[in-house]
């Protein structure tokens, strides 16, 4: 078991315990709630100490406590769009598998057969208290592939899918465009991009329809690699992950999910703030950034810092994203902190790196809150993470330490 005792919890629900107890057993959380001495397994579990800086010490011992007097408990912070270990650092066309761009349309392709787990950004997120992120291919193509949601500790990534496939990748905009242009073929315009996902979507659901049909009346039927991929988006088990910056993207985007009666996320949304109420009618959520960027591309002109709590005044649900490369993961609660400091809440903007993020990646069983029955994936800050001097003090991904600062380590007794 692993208990954390003494720190500001808070759950990201509503509740916080101001001296609270988080007990943790079997990578799941098993109680919350304020501490008392007798929650102790150990009445001398506190003057028990282990300072050795090996994290793999924990499975070794029957108990843990860790006193976070002074500090924040959150859930681990979440990542909602990014291409870590698909586009690893440091290695150049070597290691990105980010983009398959040869063919425009390659629903097929999925995330969890490129991600490197080795990459040096898992270990930056895991110092940074991220816990878990949506990982996916890149927007060179109008559909680019399935994205994965993964935990950001391990070396098999089999071993660390949450849920696969998670969304599936299209896009809109200038990448497509650019991409394709120069090769002489299509999609070379807004029109087409918009077009060949129409007739793309179109087949899907007659495949879908011919399957049906064929299972009813008990016919043979011949499946397809590339159609049963839009299942899931068809069935509403997963939604599209449109990559948006430009209004008219964003509407365009809009128009054709509800066409073809489909969730879907809206990523980037650079200029959601000038089409806020739009938005809010279309009952979309939206992924914010990367914020941190330059504007380096004529789409994302009007990106701001200001979105994110314009489209939360107007009932918009909204997560933070770092994309990174584009942004470095680890500047995920800065860029919050931003938000927070142009207009959003400061709850919302703990909540956009948190709870938002995992009910918008349909993870929230799991991920993004604490509570009983959740996963043990917890945060310990020395204060507000989206303050620029706040440290990562510890992390916790199912109920194992994964990480804690030189000078944490007098704070976590093994008994």
């Amino acid at each position: 078991m692993l208990q954390i005792i003494h720190g500001k919890v808070m759950t990201m629900t509503g509740v916080i315990y101001e001296d609270g107890l988080v007990e943790i057993e079997n990578g799941k959380i098993t109680g919350i709630t304020e501490y008392r001495s007798e929650h102790l397994s150990s009445p001398d579990s506190k003057k028990k100490n282990n300072t050795d800086n090996n994290a793999g010490n924990s499975k070794k011992n029957d108990n843990i406590v860790i006193n976070a007097e002074g500090c924040w408990v959150m859930p681990g912070l979440i990542e909602a769009h990014c291409h870590m270990g698909i586009t690893e650092e440091k290695k150049g066309i070597e290691g990105d598998d980010c983009n398959e761009s040869v063919h425009p349309i390659t629903p097929m392709l999925r995330a969890i057969d490129a991600i490197n787990p080795m990459d040096a950004a898992f270990d930056d997120a895991v110092r940074a208290g991220i816990t878990s992120a949506m990982i996916g291919p890149g927007s060179a193509n109008v559909v680019g592939g399935q994205f994965a949601f993964v935990k950001t500790k391990g070396r098999s990534m089999d071993d660390l899918i949450v849920l696969a496939p998670a969304a599936m990748k299209v896009a809109f905009g200038e990448n497509p465009k650019v991409n394709y242009s120069g090769m002489g073929q299509s999609p070379a315009t807004r029109m087409a991009i918009a077009g060949m996902l129409r007739r793309e979507l179109w087949e899907a659901k007659q495949y879908q329809s011919q399957k049906k049909k064929a299972a009813k009346n008990k016919e043979n039927f011949t499946e397809s690699f590339h159609w049963e991929s839009w299942l899931p988006v068809l069935e509403h088990r997963i939604p599209l992950k449109a990559h948006v910056h430009r209004a008219d993207d964003i509407f365009t985007a809009i128009r054709i999910a509800k066409e073809f009666d489909l969730d879907m996320t809206l990523d980037h949304c650079s200029e959601g703030h000038l089409i806020a109420e739009e938005i809010a009618e279309s009952g979309f959520p939206a992924i914010l950034g990367p914020d941190f960027a330059s504007r380096n591309k004529i789409e994302v002109q009007n990106m701001a810092f200001k979105t994110a709590g314009i489209l939360h005044q107007a009932g918009v649900k909204t997560a933070i994203t770092t994309d990174h490369p584009v942004s470095i993961i680890q500047s995920l609660p800065l860029c919050a902190g931003m938000a927070v400091k142009a207009v959003l809440p400061m709850e919302e903007g703990l909540k956009s790196i948190t709870i938002y993020p995992a009910q918008i990646c349909r993870v929230d069983d799991r991920v993004g809150s604490l509570g009983v029955g959740k996963d043990g994936d917890i945060a310990i800050f020395d204060g507000n993470p989206m303050e620029l001097f706040t440290h990562n003090l510890c992390t916790v991904i199912n109920g194992q330490i994964q990480y804690k600062a030189d000078d944490f380590s007098a704070r976590v007794c093994y008994n």
